[in-house]
């Protein structure tokens, strides 16, 4: 199927400006019935009906171009017919199996097996738990802690692995820690190789890697204050952190690190893996090899929820039902993620999104020479980040500008969302399915508006 095929033809169309009537009534209902926590309509007031590969259709009959995927749930893109079809013959069969053999669990199983690096490939096992991301986390942690028979976890500043309280403890950010402190025990944090914000004000490549030797301090240093360490957990690209992408040899180095000192390597692919950076993991740009793999998010195919981890079976440790789950076998869910690898590969998906990337990051660069106001630029695939800042020469973050540009950007008819340590960061996520047609649609309509708020 063409991927022009997919999509909303009309896209954007704005009829009446947002929140149209349906759409103010339904957010009012909302508001009325739901606790506080809501937070999406808040800073946009969307109320989608249907979607279609990149496009969704408010109540009001709006047409937006789509460029956050419900943070990179819509890889394959929304309502895929590839994947919806064998979803709903599943549909009719059976769909809750607990972790009894079926088909198409089985059939998962090997598409992500053929879709690892070949170090991996044949040479691990797959544990399906809870639905969400933060269930894969939680796996992951529990499992080198299990093996290593050690209890402490070093993630990374800038970080994010979800918000239960496993996941929570190995994520950086303070509004979401503070709340529900102290959570687990010995969660250290390693400075990430956010350049452009270097911790050390250096520059990469003359700053050494000195996040990655203070990383090596903390682990071999036996007064750095923390304990052999059960795991090593490290996003290959920061996703909520801001679109942070270190250079590859960080990451080698993060590995070596571990290698080094016999600690398993957990790498988070929740949000950049399955297609998001152009590979179908974010780790493969550096050649690294990790001992476990989180997934999420998009691995249900058309947003349907399931999460695994694949980890070396040397790892393959653990009693029978010494991790378990009622949601663990989704056979829809499974259907659907087999199907969209199925459709990926079939349609060169990957080459696409590669492509489309490099010339959105071009784009956008150009962009950036134009506007004072845009600090950086930096991506992979078609996960990219625009960072706005007051002035260049302090990097002053400016979070007001940039909730601004994504509420102009919504009026106009595309759908951008924040992310970063200062929320200042424009992040650029579109269904992988996404035709070039619609991508400079969509950054022409942003370009406009930053121009317009300058």
């Amino acid at each position: 199927m063409a991927f022009h095929e997919l999509h909303f033809k009309e896209a954007p169309r704005i009829l009446s400006e947002p929140p149209g009537p349906r759409a103010r009534e339904i957010l009012e209902l909302q508001t009325e019935l739901e606790g506080k926590p809501v937070l999406y309509p808040r800073a946009i007031p969307l109320v989608p009906e249907e979607a279609r590969g990149a496009t969704v259709k408010d109540v009001d009959g709006n047409i937006y171009i789509d460029f956050y995927s419900g943070i990179s749930v819509a890889n394959f893109g929304y309502s895929n017919p590839v994947v919806v079809e064998a979803a709903v013959r599943q549909l009719r069969k059976i769909t809750h199996t607990l972790d009894f053999p079926s088909k198409p669990r089985v059939e998962l199983d090997r598409r992500l097996n053929e879709i690892l690096p070949p170090e991996l490939r044949g040479g691990v096992r797959i544990l399906y738990g809870g639905p969400t991301g933060s269930d894969a986390v939680e796996a992951a942690i529990k499992l080198v802690k299990y093996y290593t028979k050690r209890s402490t976890i070093i993630s990374f500043e800038g970080s994010y692995h979800g918000q239960t309280a496993m996941a929570l403890s190995v994520t950086s950010s303070r509004k979401f820690k503070e709340p529900y402190a102290p959570l687990a025990p010995e969660a250290h944090f390693a400075p990430y190789a956010y350049c452009y914000r270097c911790p050390f004000k250096l520059e990469y490549p003359g700053c050494g890697l000195a996040c990655a030797e203070y990383l090596r301090n903390m682990v071999e240093d036996p007064y750095s204050g923390v304990p052999k360490p059960a795991g090593i957990i490290v996003e290959a690209v920061q996703g909520e952190g801001g679109i942070v992408v270190p250079p590859d040899e960080f990451l080698r180095a993060v590995e070596k690190i571990a290698r080094d000192n016999d600690i398993p390597l957990i790498v988070d692919e929740i949000q950049a893996g399955l297609g998001r950076t152009g590979k179908w993991f974010a780790f493969e740009h550096a050649g690294i090899v990790p001992d476990v793999i989180t997934l999420a998010k998009s691995l249900g195919g058309v947003g349907l929820p399931l999460s695994c981890i694949i980890y070396r079976k040397e790892l393959d440790v653990w009693e029978p039902g010494a991790h378990a789950g009622t949601f663990r076998g989704n056979v829809v869910a499974m259907v659907a993620g087999a199907a969209a690898i199925d459709f990926a590969k079939d349609s060169k998906l990957l080459d696409h999104v590669a492509r489309l990337g490099e010339k959105a990051l071009g784009y956008l660069k150009d962009l950036a020479e134009e506007i004072s106001y845009i600090g950086d630029v930096r991506g992979k695939g078609l996960m990219i980040g625009v960072e706005l800042v007051e002035d260049r020469d302090t990097k002053k973050p400016a979070k007001e500008l940039a909730l601004k540009v994504q509420r102009e950007c919504f009026k106009k008819g595309v759908i951008v969302w924040r992310g970063g340590r200062y929320n200042n960061v424009v992040r650029l996520l579109p269904p992988l399915v996404i035709t070039e047609e619609l991508l400079m649609k969509g950054l022409e309509i942003l370009s406009d508006v930053m121009r317009s708020v300058e």
